[in-house]
């Protein structure tokens, strides 16, 4: 005889437990009391014939079987949630909340532009946005904590759906006290040996400019690393070396009275490619693919002189 089926309450509270790796802290994130969720993971123990949890005085972790069955228990989950998010679209249009990763060289420079456009076509839609670092944004798409990515390419995974929207130049910035400051363009002979300043290591552009440094021979100042691209934008200005930055940072930061010059350098195409990113068995995957092609008809009538439209 086949067991009775688990709810998906079940479901929710056993996604919980996992994630908050505490019975006492799901509980108060579902706003229920510990007992009743005790209770309910015991049922569904006893349903599924199967022990989900160990706990332990360091807390509650995962069981082999645990493990194996939480991945399909965020499916059931989201599967549930396109449904449902499908009828409202055909209720009401394109709409809901979806939570939206982006890197924090990239959103605060790019979301300005593309958010109003994209709130005119779709009154209902709404992002809970947060800021992380690309290691950790694809870790959250994977787990389900994001439901799509605003990120720089390449992806360390393969399991995602890519939808490329732009193609972001990189500029050279020095002091304006400097002797280059004079200058409009650098060949790439006149960086060989220049102290060049970059964001922590787990930025993705920080691998980048320690490429872009090997490439011009210039040398990449590791002991003095910023931690976000204002940081780095106040080293420079304290002449402590030169610094790479994102041509939609440069145009949101930089002004004509800036303390900063900004240079080109003669026969290099530098540059980042920036893409919309989803599981690629999302539910709403469709609506993603309409909503990438959203962006970049924003991207392309608002930054035409900025950055370049990928598809």
């Amino acid at each position: 005889m086949r067991q009775a089926k688990p709810s998906l309450r079940q479901l929710e509270y056993f996604i919980a437990v996992a994630d908050n790796a505490s019975f006492r802290r799901a509980a108060v994130q579902r706003g229920i009391s510990q007992p009743t969720l005790t209770a309910q993971m015991a049922a569904l123990e006893n349903q599924l014939g199967v022990k989900l949890f160990e706990r332990s005085r360091g807390g509650t972790r995962l069981y082999p079987t645990g493990r194996e069955l939480l991945p399909l228990a965020r499916e059931v989950i989201e599967e549930l949630n396109g449904f449902v998010d499908a009828a409202d679209l055909l209720r009401e249009g394109p709409g809901g909340t979806y939570r939206l990763g982006t890197a924090p060289t990239l959103g605060p420079y790019l979301l300005p532009h593309v958010l109003p456009d994209l709130h005119q076509a779709y009154a209902k839609l709404r992002f809970h946005v947060r800021e992380e670092v690309p290691r950790e944004l694809e870790r959250g798409l994977s787990d389900g904590r994001y439901d799509l990515l605003l990120t720089t390419l390449p992806l360390d995974s393969a399991e995602f759906s890519v939808a490329p929207l732009l193609s972001e130049p990189v500029r050279l910035a020095v002091s304006a006290d400097h002797a280059l400051s004079q200058r409009k363009a650098l060949s790439a002979s006149e960086l060989r040996g220049e102290g060049i300043l970059t964001v922590e290591e787990h930025h993705r552009f920080y691998r980048q400019v320690e490429l872009l440094c090997q490439r011009l021979e210039a040398r990449l100042l590791r002991d003095y690393q910023g931690t976000s691209l204002d940081a780095l934008r106040n080293m420079v200005v304290m002449g402590m070396g030169h610094a790479f930055f994102p041509a939609l940072y440069v145009l949101s930061e930089f002004h004509a009275q800036s303390p900063i010059r900004v240079l080109d350098i003669e026969g290099q195409a530098i540059h980042r490619v920036h893409a919309l990113v989803w599981r690629s068995g999302s539910p709403s995957r469709v609506f993603f693919n309409r909503l990438a092609r959203d962006m970049r008809q924003s991207i392309s009538r608002r930054l035409p002189d900025v950055v370049k439209v990928v598809e």
